[in-house]
């Protein structure tokens, strides 16, 4: 069975779409894994940093997107009946290995789920509130199960905000990854992130582990990026901090441009080898999770 990973903090602008999608690129051409990328934010990011808007315009006008897969799940359209092999995009940026899910930007809306909930609970509040409970703790397991055998890895990227789905697709996860900046907001962003996985586990979802902490957007060295780490290490362990560190460099801006990873696009730049290292890194971990 395939490992599912979030790859969240609940602070936007820490590169976490960045990670996931070369992360994954790495894993398949480098390593000869097999890896999806699902994309549960509705800025579709990582959809656009994997195909131009062009292909997911033709994608979404075919309701080839996860927002169908989502409105099967919740019976919020009956209408539709397709797989999630259809919607899947097989070896995307021409990468053996490396598909994606692609992202909607109008995945589902709350009052019309909340009405479904409502008219199942018959008005009890008890009774809608373990409904909704349930909900989160299956429906992005649900979409996930008909392909998980079919992956090594599951790579999840979310919106920072506390929604239905980022709670659901934590939930379905058996890991997770945190990218931060070494800075004081993202910091925040982490402490929120995990005060949420701590209720998830007192649910008895106590086989969410967390795989590291990864800093992001890395410039000269700085005393407050060194205090932070130094703190994010004796709160969560220093074996919980990768040791590679992905590089502020313009090869990944330039590399959005072109809808691909950087690892494709400049492999020979500074931030492409950070992330051959942090692949590296990310297999070492997950073995010695495994074990």
């Amino acid at each position: 069975m395939g490992s599912i990973i979030a790859i969240v903090n609940m602070k936007g602008g820490v590169g976490k779409t960045t990670v996931t999608i070369n992360l994954a690129t790495c894993l398949a051409k480098n390593y000869g894994k097999r890896v999806l990328v699902v994309d549960l934010d509705t800025q579709i990011n990582a959809t656009l940093s994997l195909m131009s808007p062009f292909q997911f315009a033709k994608l979404k006008q075919e309701k080839r997107t996860i927002k169908t897969l989502i409105h099967q799940a919740t019976e919020l359209d009956n209408s539709l009946s397709l797989s999630i092999l259809e919607i899947i995009q097989p070896n995307i940026c021409h990468t053996k290995g490396l598909d994606l899910l692609p992202g909607d930007v109008e995945i589902y809306q709350d009052f019309l789920l909340a009405e479904i909930i409502v008219a199942k609970s018959q008005g009890k509040h008890q009774e809608f509130k373990n409904n909704w409970h349930q909900l989160e703790d299956t429906l992005i397991a649900s979409i996930l199960k008909p392909v998980i055998n079919n992956y090594d890895f599951i790579f999840m990227d979310f919106s920072p905000e506390d929604n239905l789905i980022t709670r659901s697709g934590i939930l379905a996860s058996h890991f997770y990854l945190v990218p931060a900046k070494p800075e004081p907001l993202s910091v925040i962003g982490v402490g929120m992130l995990e005060g949420r996985i701590q209720q998830f586990k007192d649910r008895d979802r106590s086989h969410l582990n967390l795989l590291g902490i990864i800093f992001t957007s890395l410039g000269h060295a700085s005393n407050m990026g060194e205090k932070i780490r130094r703190r994010l290490s004796e709160d969560f362990g220093e074996r919980a901090i990768f040791q590679t560190e992905i590089p502020l460099n313009i090869a990944v801006a330039r590399a959005v441009e072109e809808y691909k990873p950087v690892v494709l696009t400049e492999p020979q730049s500074p931030g492409a080898k950070a992330f051959y290292c942090l692949s590296h890194e990310f297999l070492e971990k997950f073995t010695c999770w495994s074990r």
